[in-house]
């Protein structure tokens, strides 16, 4: 069953995914009933998370069962409640790359104009290539696109593209897969077979792994960046009870 599970993981297409999870987590909430893990996003509480990754990158105890939520997503949820305006103030927000744990509580939150676009996802209303972003500038109070960079051709350019489409004043979180032992952004474009990618940049769609270099590449696209170590200001308790990364940066991001 588990090398089944994780087969799914990594050859089927993400659309496809997405679709099928809606039945999966009804059964997966059932069978993982307990209080040892809890999420702060759905706020429902398991006997643990479920597994989840790519071969390189598999890791145990990391996706919630009801809201799909992983590391990222819970420390992120926690960020934008006690760091940020989005739920307290009126906010036009571009969301890339909606997230199933995200999209139907920021749709519903009644002081966010919600916008969401992607590529080719179904949870997207606009469908266009992050290259060319279809919005005129100064559209966006607020922009968030996750795991998103790691995956386009030139990521510079759809940096500049999404800082063209934030308003003066307005912020951006944009977090990827960092390497946070690795001083420069690795990318090489001779590197091209799903599972050379794979190897090399910790997923078989990813084009390039980034590096402590990150915010330097976001600054270049004209932000301004901090680097949040929100995690840290969380204590050891709530870090392992909500099972987030120890070592991911927030960056937070103003025009």
């Amino acid at each position: 069953m588990k090398s089944l599970y994780r087969s799914a993981l990594n050859t089927l297409p993400r659309p496809l995914l997405i679709r099928l999870s809606y039945v999966f987590r009804i059964f997966a909430s059932f069978m993982y009933r307990g209080n040892s893990v809890e999420c702060p996003v759905c706020g429902h509480k398991f006997s643990k998370f479920l597994s989840y990754g790519s071969e390189v990158a598999f890791r145990q105890n990391v996706l919630c069962p009801h809201c799909l939520s992983l590391e990222r997503h819970r420390l992120l949820w926690l960020y934008l409640q006690q760091r940020t305006n989005l739920f307290s103030e009126k906010v036009k927000l571009l969301h890339i790359a909606p997230e199933q744990c995200f999209q139907g509580r920021f749709k519903a939150t009644k002081n966010i104009e919600y916008v969401t676009g992607d590529l080719e996802s179904p949870l997207a209303e606009h469908h266009f290539d992050l290259h060319d972003v279809p919005f005129e500038a100064d559209s966006f109070d607020a922009v968030i696109c996750n795991h998103v960079l790691e995956h386009v051709e030139d990521d510079r350019r759809c940096m500049r593209e999404l800082y063209r489409v934030l308003r003066p004043g307005g912020w951006a979180i944009m977090q990827v897969p960092v390497d946070y032992d690795r001083a420069e952004t690795y990318e090489d474009e001779t590197i091209i077979t799903p599972e050379d990618r794979e190897k090399h940049f910790w997923q078989k769609d990813h084009v390039r792994l980034f590096g402590r270099d990150y915010p330097d590449r976001l600054a270049d696209a004209g932000f301004k960046v901090k680097s949040d170590d929100f995690v840290k200001s969380l204590g050891e308790e709530t870090t392992e009870r909500f099972r987030l990364q120890r070592r991911e940066v927030v960056y937070f991001l103003t025009k």
